[in-house]
């Protein structure tokens, strides 16, 4: 996904609808392959579990891997061809309808509305313009409250709120996880398998501590908890079974 670099410190006014007239054969991705299986499936992970955590509303939009066009001046400089970033690995936009299909973020189609917390998963080749560049990106022309950076290989996590114009860091508790007002969860590294590759994931965990699952985690989740409780129920049905016997046979030397 692609952004355009700025510098403004105020975002760009939103066209009227006869203004928006620009071309309709936009990129909707950069056609590049995300850095690793790592960042593929790091992304995925995150999108899934935070719909998962959000999963009884339906006023919000997660996605990863395609363009945000903030302004339709930005796009139109995209479409003359004029350099761009790579743009939000995840992004979360709060209370905003919810649409089948969006093939790319268009602030002006979404009632001006840009995201609310971006996760960039960091590589050796991206971290410096994360840091710098995209940071004041999101600060200054999308105002994104929360910003958070993530580098699992080193065990890397940090994140920012938006205090005025800039960033200011988000303190870690004891774990080192990270706390979104948000999403109303902690970020964390968790430690597991995912599609079969060990390694340091980028999760959602409760208020409680405990962890947001995946869609099928919950399932095996609550297959495990049936299965507790018929072999709770087997049991007990065996204990009665056995006391039932064994009055049976006091009655039965009694007689």
């Amino acid at each position: 996904m692609v952004v355009e670099a700025a510098s403004a410190s105020t975002p760009p006014p939103f066209p009227h609808e006869a203004d928006l007239r620009f071309p309709t054969n936009l990129p909707e991705s950069d056609g590049e392959p995300l850095e690793s299986e790592w960042h593929r499936l790091a992304m995925c992970l995150l999108i899934e579990v935070v719909r998962y955590h959000l999963r009884d509303r339906h006023d919000f939009f997660v996605g990863g891997n395609m363009f945000v066009y903030h302004s339709v001046e930005q796009a139109r400089d995209v479409a003359r061809g004029k350099p761009y970033l790579r743009g939000p690995d995840v992004f979360w936009v709060d209370g905003v309808e919810s649409k089948e299909f969006r093939d790319a973020w268009l602030a002006w189609e979404e009632g001006g509305r840009l995201p609310d917390l971006i996760v960039e998963l960091m590589s050796r080749s991206t971290a410096k313009i994360d840091r710098t560049v995209k940071k004041d990106l999101y600060a200054r022309i999308f105002r994104t409250p929360e910003y958070f950076l993530c580098k699992a290989k080193a065990r890397g996590l940090e994140g920012f709120e938006l205090t005025g114009l800039a960033y200011r860091p988000i303190t870690p508790d004891g774990r080192g996880w990270l706390w979104s007002q948000q999403l109303g969860a902690f970020l964390g590294l968790w430690h597991g398998v995912v599609e079969d590759k060990e390694g340091d994931w980028l999760r959602l965990f409760r208020a409680d501590g405990s962890l947001v699952p995946t869609k099928a985690e919950a399932a095996e989740e609550r297959a495990e908890a049936e299965h507790q409780r018929a072999e709770a129920e087997r049991q007990r049905a065996d204990a009665v079974e056995a006391e039932l016997t064994r009055l049976r046979a006091l009655l039965a030397e009694r007689k």
